[in-house]
Formats: C-alpha cells, sequence, structure tokens
C-alpha cells in the first residue's frame, strides 16, 4: 500500500479559557496514492479543519500529517508556501473568481505558479468550457463557475485535490457534472482527492470514505463497490 496522506494523532483547538474548542481529538487515518475519497460528518465535525491541516491552511496542535512523505506540521512559511504551489490544488464551494478576468485569465493565475502545467486547451476541453474561454464570471452559470474553479485548481497538475463542498453551491444536475468531471480527471491523471462534502451519495463513487464524528473517526472503510458518477442518484 502506497500511502499518500498520513494523519496521525492530530490534534487541533481553537481559541483558549473559556472559548476553548478541540476540533480534532487525535485523527489517525490514511489515504492511498491516486484515490478519492470523501470526507463526512455533521457541521461542526472537523471535517474541513482536517482538510485545512492537510492543506497547510491550519496549524497543527499535535501529531503528525504527511502528504508524499513530506512532514507538514513544523514547516516553515516559505517551505509551506512551495508545497501549496507543488502539490496542491484547492477547490471550494465559493468560486473566488477574478471578477474582471476571462475564464482563460482566471485560470492562466495559477498556471504561471507552477513548473508543469497542463495544456491549457486540452483542459478546458475536457471541462466544457472551450466556447465559454473568453466570458467573464458574471457571464457563467454556477456550474460553469465551478468548472472554472475547478481548472484553475487542475492547470498546475496538482498531485493532491482538495474539495471543500465542491457541489454545495449547485443543483443536482450540476452536481452530478462536477463530479463526474472529478471522476474523469482522476482516471487520466491520477490524481488522489480528499472530498469534504454533505452530500450522502457522493460517497458511493469513491474509493475511500471517513466519517467524522466529534473530532474523532467514526467509520473508516474502502468501497467495494464503488457506482460511476454517472449512475449516482439523490444528489
Amino acid at each position: 500500500m502506497d500511502m499518500y496522506v498520513e494523519v496521525k494523532d492530530l490534534k487541533k483547538s481553537y481559541g483558549e479559557g473559556g472559548s476553548f474548542v478541540q476540533v480534532l481529538k487525535g485523527v489517525t487515518v490514511g489515504v492511498e496514492r491516486g484515490e478519492m475519497c470523501v470526507i463526512q460528518g455533521t457541521s461542526g465535525s472537523g471535517k474541513s479543519t482536517l482538510l485545512n491541516c492537510i492543506g497547510g491552511l491550519d496549524d497543527i496542535d499535535s501529531g503528525s500529517c504527511k502528504v508524499d512523505g513530506l512532514e507538514i506540521s513544523g514547516l516553515k512559511k516559505d517551505a509551506l508556501s512551495d508545497y501549496r504551489r507543488d502539490t496542491l490544488g484547492f477547490i471550494f464551494q465559493f468560486y473566488n473568481l477574478v471578477p474582471n478576468l476571462t475564464v482563460r485569465e482566471n485560470i492562466e493565475v495559477c498556471r504561471y505558479l507552477t513548473k508543469d502545467p497542463l495544456d491549457m486547451d486540452e483542459l478546458l476541453e475536457t471541462l466544457g468550457l472551450k466556447e465559454h474561454a473568453d466570458k467573464f464570471p458574471s457571464q457563467l452559470s454556477g456550474g460553469q463557475q465551478q468548472r472554472t474553479a475547478i481548472a484553475r485548481a487542475l492547470i498546475k497538475n496538482p498531485k493532491l485535490l482538495l474539495c471543500d463542498e465542491p457541489t454545495g453551491a449547485l443543483d443536482s444536475k450540476t452536481s452530478k457534472d462536477i463530479l463526474i468531471l472529478l471522476e474523469k480527471i482522476n482516471k487520466k491523471y491520477g490524481t488522489t482527492m480528499l472530498i469534504v462534502t454533505h452530500n450522502n451519495s457522493i460517497k458511493d463513487m469513491v474509493h475511500r470514505v471517513i466519517y467524522i464524528k466529534d473530532g474523532e473517526i467514526g467509520k473508516h472503510y474502502t468501497n467495494e463497490n464503488r457506482i460511476p458518477a454517472e449512475e449516482l442518484e439523490d444528489l
């Protein structure tokens, strides 16, 4: 087994005194290279915090978080920036597109950050954005904006894609389109993916499912019978 993400006894808290909250209470979990993995749990369970710790957006109180053998906790600011630039792609529920840049320009912003970007035209084609490349975000539907945000994350050819509620703001048909897209990218580029979601159906299409409850791993299993994204229901 080639564990790409290895989290051991990870603890994370916020605040102090009366406002002290222990969000992650010693989480241990691993994800293999090339896997799609869903992280589920109710609001406040710690799933987004776990994603942010792996992404180097949140500091870790104690424990270990390794990605491809690199220990994230304790990295100095410059090394952390390098890690995020060279290894990660982020997709959030809110698209965070630059409103006065076109689709192509929004994607190019990230292309300049990397040594080994994917081919822009191939990516636009794969994501169904070719005919929208010169439009501004305000001229796009929600699904097209999310595709642009995905393209921006992917142009860097990240080894690890972190998705926080990537379908949270989308209707069910558009959600399915986005999930089919993520599946296609996983197959085509072997991208390891961690997807935080409230949506209970998404777990059926991924290789691994992690449930977090009250800051601890409730359940953790690999999916023996994956369903293609195309066949997911109740999105």
